[in-house]
């Protein structure tokens, strides 16, 4: 893998998926329709339990991708970098775990929340920016915080509904961070969530 293909695979389909379960065997069956269903860009939060595992067991189709997500610190970059994930996302910007990503070979997505820490994880060596709680920010906002820092590649996750993710690009965003949308409830709902999801983003 090099290092800019999962950050590739985010900008082309303009998704990433959330995975956040309270047991492995949910999340394990969550990440399975995902990909099934047609997803390249799919992310387990570390506050899954046995998420490390998750990461580590789980079938990635070619040219997809398995990503960390709830990375706190350097230790948890390293063990999800062992255990297999293609790409890290924090909620916060800490630039050693960022450094982590950079010597390990593996994207970041650090999360911020203010135009000043979305330019300091680009100045550190994020690959994307991660707006967080994306609910907190309008598609106008995004818009205009683009408008002065046009070089930001920036993702909003967090509490954006699958109707209002085109908004979001539209604005500018390269890509949305979808959770709780896409995975709540029966997992054979998940496939006919995704692909209209991706009958929606498709083209812009």
């Amino acid at each position: 893998m090099k290092i800019w293909e999962p950050v590739a695979a985010i900008v082309a389909q303009r998704v990433v998926a959330v995975v956040r379960t309270d047991d492995a065997g949910t999340a394990h069956a969550a990440v399975s329709q995902l990909f099934a269903a047609g997803l390249r860009a799919v992310e387990i939060s570390l506050t899954t339990p046995d998420a490390l595992a998750v990461i580590a067991e789980s079938a990635v189709p070619s040219e997809a991708f398995l990503g960390a997500g709830t990375v706190l610190d350097e230790a948890s970059a390293i063990a999800a970098r062992r255990a297999g994930a293609s790409f890290l996302v924090t909620p916060t910007l800490d630039p050693a775990v960022i450094a982590a990503g950079r010597r390990h070979g593996i994207p970041t997505v650090p999360g911020v929340a203010s135009p000043t820490e979305a330019l300091r994880a680009l100045e550190a060596g994020a690959d994307l920016v991660k707006l967080f709680p994306g609910s907190a920010w309008t598609p106008a906002s995004l818009r205009d915080v683009l408008a002065a820092l046009p070089q930001l590649s920036l993702v909003p996750t967090g509490g954006i509904a699958l109707t209002e993710a085109a908004r979001y690009l539209d604005a500018g965003a390269v890509a949305v961070g979808l959770g709780s949308g896409l995975t709540r409830g029966d997992p054979a709902d998940i496939a006919p969530r995704v692909a209209s999801l991706l009958a929606q983003l498709a083209d812009r």
